[in-house]
């Protein structure tokens, strides 16, 4: 099967071309993201594989369509990227990577929290320049905190595996309650006690119609004053300018996020020699409270070669048109 991979790095030939064993599909790279303006790339392709900041709506999916391609294979577990009723309409198969060791992501949420509250990242530079100093540096201990988790899929019930572990009182909302949880002491309450009530809150709920702004002026109204926010999910759970307005005023006492809603335009590019011209993103790095990675939480070698995995066999499922439990109804 022939397929246009958009949106690669160095890693994703590396290890796409490690699971696509005796190069049995043709796998052609683009570094440019997929969309409208782009579709043209996939002529003469079956199909194209792309990743959480290729634009896929409505003009795209009719453009690829017109090329002849009949499978989008995402490289990734939300596909809040792509038009799914145009999709259908055009005959599109879509196919997904459910669950890349959602311990990557969930350990990096908490990598989060921890450089916040210690201020580590702080700390390590200060060394760097041989001040040994502890003033400013007093962090606070998670033990005994209550840690709100929103959304308790995969990742959600590894992240709170993980944060039992820190002697934590864990509460959680999510549509679909889980057993295993309740059995490890994970108290489920409603979404407005969940932001009421928490020390800290980490999302991990999929971005749809229901989640869009979740973190907005009048939930950050009802949380506790110098609440910690921990984002490793969708960029879009966050008004970002709400949340802005929580940190100027102290509402917010600290903010972690691994997404950003408008990350497509500046996540995963080097721009270190450019100015960035987003004067958001700006402000939230110009507070000192703020950690920001890029979309760094899936990145680790087990992840990477499931996703590949993951890839390959979707790919595969396409050609021989078996059906499959990744793909997207």
């Amino acid at each position: 099967m022939r397929v246009a991979v958009f949106s690669t790095k160095t890693y994703d030939r590396d290890y796409l071309d490690r699971f696509n064993t005796d190069s049995k599909h043709e796998l052609v790279y683009f570094e440019a993201p997929l969309n409208v303006n782009t579709a043209n790339l996939t002529q003469g392709f079956t199909g194209v594989c792309v990743f959480v900041n290729d634009k896929l709506d409505e003009p795209a999916v009719d453009a690829i369509a017109k090329n002849g391609v009949r499978a989008i294979i995402l490289r990734c577990a939300g596909f809040n990227n792509v038009d799914l009723e145009a999709a259908k309409r055009n005959g599109i198969r879509i196919l997904r990577v459910p669950a890349y060791s959602p311990e990557a992501v969930a350990e990096h949420a908490v990598a989060l929290m921890l450089t916040l509250a210690r201020k580590t990242h702080k700390a390590y530079n200060r060394v760097r320049e041989n001040n040994f100093s502890l003033e400013r540096l007093n962090g606070f201990n998670i033990y005994g905190k209550t840690v709100g988790v929103v959304g308790t899929g995969r990742i959600g019930i590894a992240f709170c595996r993980i944060m039992k572990g820190f002697g934590a009182r864990l509460i959680a909302y999510d549509l679909y309650e889980s057993e295993e949880l309740k059995l490890l002491g994970v108290e489920y309450r409603s979404l407005d006690d969940v932001m009421k009530l928490s020390d800290i809150i980490s999302l991990h709920c999929p971005l749809n119609p229901d989640t869009r702004y979740l973190v907005n002026k009048h939930t950050i109204g009802e949380m506790k004053k110098g609440v910690m926010i921990i984002n490793t999910s969708r960029g879009g759970l966050i008004n970002t300018k709400d949340v802005l307005v929580g940190l100027k005023q102290g509402k917010i006492g600290y903010l972690g996020i691994d997404v950003y809603e408008q990350e497509e335009k500046l996540f995963f590019e080097d721009l270190s020699d450019t100015i960035v011209e987003d004067d958001i993103i700006a402000r939230l790095m110009s507070f000192p409270n703020v950690l920001i990675t890029s979309h760094q939480g899936f990145f680790t070698n087990e992840a990477l070669e499931q996703i590949a995995s993951t890839t390959i066999s979707n790919i595969q499922a396409v050609e021989t048109g078996r059906p499959t439990e990744n793909e997207v109804s």
